[in-house]
């Protein structure tokens, strides 16, 4: 289908920051096929007038859990390892494939209506998640992170590597890429060396990326420090291969200098959480720093129990800000580098020809409300996304060329057959509510 926006103040998120007023934008089929202040030739199926509102890329959430929906705001005031042990993983244990589906179409929901595009998801049972990012439209990059505890591995002891195999069969390169699979350890302290090296064989030899958390507390960064000899994380499972492929590193709170050279050197991304960093007490990960030492840096939500919310806006002020009170710096992480990581970095990130508009690439588009007050005036379109802007603004959300939210309404998913779902199966099976 051919749609033209016209009338609109297009971020383009090229390296010359460019923002052009009264702009037009032609879409056909998944691309984006013009760019410009002239309206371009030919006719178009549908014309969008955007009123002088902000077009810009989707946004890309590189590190998330989907379905842990279920569980926003449920056992608050606990550091990472009893917030796990005592409330999360408890829960977990009672999923079924129905109540996965029921929270992961809601926490996509959730994500549409305020912007995002594409997702990088690490979590269970996610043969249901590739299903409901098929039918929601959306892209992904979707994993089973790997955990093994036992003395001695082999694929067959480990379950998870079995998972990874059937979801690389099931959904990679579903809708011509637009779903893909990584292969993803959960974590250093959640696995062990033969597991690392299976996980980085499988990426190799599929040419698959690689999702893993790092460094996301100190008690995790100095317990591996003591089991490897004083080598962080990011150092032990570079030993055993796990980087040597696209690689993103959710969180990097505890990272040093020494990870961060190696990160620029292998190409690996961190991915900034700080809402979910901060709610939690687990730290501020070093942004400017890392980037200023070429480490590529994207921007995610984490799972909704640990952050509440997945509007990808709020993170993105909160990056920003949080670097220049930190740092007493107030240029320390502006407008339009909290922008490259919610965009262009999250791109580059996940392998995916996005982030950005421009000629060729895929039409992942987001259109914000021209009447909103919290965006009048606007004297400066990035700083009003970074910092004015929020979620509720979206008003529509394009994903390859197909328009998937519009004004309120969710035009791939049963919204109301989503929240019965959620309310009257998943939390009473979860919470026996």
């Amino acid at each position: 289908m051919s749609i033209l926006f016209e009338n609109v103040t297009a971020v383009l998120m090229d390296s010359a920051h460019t923002v052009l007023p009264g702009a037009f934008v032609a879409v056909e089929g998944r691309t984006i096929t013009s760019v410009g202040t002239v309206r371009p030739n030919g006719e178009f199926a549908r014309v969008i007038n955007g009123r002088g509102g902000i077009l810009m890329p989707g946004l890309i959430n590189c590190h998330t859990h989907t379905p842990m929906t279920a569980m926003r705001g449920y056992g608050d005031g606990h550091n990472l390892q009893d917030w796990l042990n005592d409330f999360i993983f408890p829960v977990e244990a009672k999923w079924d494939d129905r109540a996965i589906r029921a929270c992961a179409d809601l926490g996509l929901m959730e994500m549409i209506a305020s912007g995002t595009t594409c997702i990088a998801d690490m979590y269970m049972r996610m043969n249901i998640m590739g299903q409901a990012v098929a039918d929601a439209g959306i892209s992904a990059n979707l994993c089973c992170g790997g955990v093994f505890f036992g003395d001695t591995f082999s694929p067959e002891a480990c379950d998870d590597c079995a998972v990874q195999e059937d979801l690389l069969r099931t959904w990679h390169g579903h809708d011509q890429g637009r779903i893909r699979v990584d292969a993803a350890l959960h974590a250093e302290y959640t696995s062990t060396p033969g597991l690392w090296e299976w996980t980085a064989d499988f990426a190799k030899r599929n040419n698959l990326g690689m999702h893993v958390h790092i460094s996301e507390t100190k008690r995790e960064h100095e317990e591996c420090k003591a089991r490897w000899n004083g080598l962080t994380p990011i150092q032990t499972l570079n030993k055993y291969g796990v980087w040597d492929v696209r690689s993103i590193a959710a969180h990097c709170v505890w990272t040093t200098p020494e990870d961060w050279s190696l990160m620029a050197k292998k190409g690996i991304t961190a991915v900034h959480n700080p809402a979910s960093n901060l709610k939690l007490g687990s730290g501020v990960a070093k942004v400017p720093s890392m980037r200023k030492l070429g480490v590529n840096v994207a921007l995610g939500t984490d799972g909704v129990s640990s952050n509440n919310s997945t509007d990808l806006f709020e993170d993105m002020k909160l990056a920003a800000l949080l670097q220049n009170g930190v740092l007493c710096d107030p240029l320390a992480m502006d407008a339009w580098a909290a922008l490259e990581l919610a965009t262009v970095c999250g791109a580059k990130a996940l392998g995916r020809d996005t982030g950005a508009i421009a000629v060729g690439k895929d039409a992942d588009l987001i259109l914000l409300d021209p009447d909103a007050p919290n965006l009048i005036p606007c004297h400066d379109a990035a700083n009003n996304i970074a910092y004015a802007a929020h979620g509720a603004n979206v008003k529509l959300n394009m994903c390859r060329g197909k328009v998937i939210y519009e004004n309120g309404d969710f035009l791939t998913i049963d919204a109301d057959k989503v929240r019965r779902e959620v309310t009257e199966y998943a939390l009473p099976l979860l919470f026996g509510k």
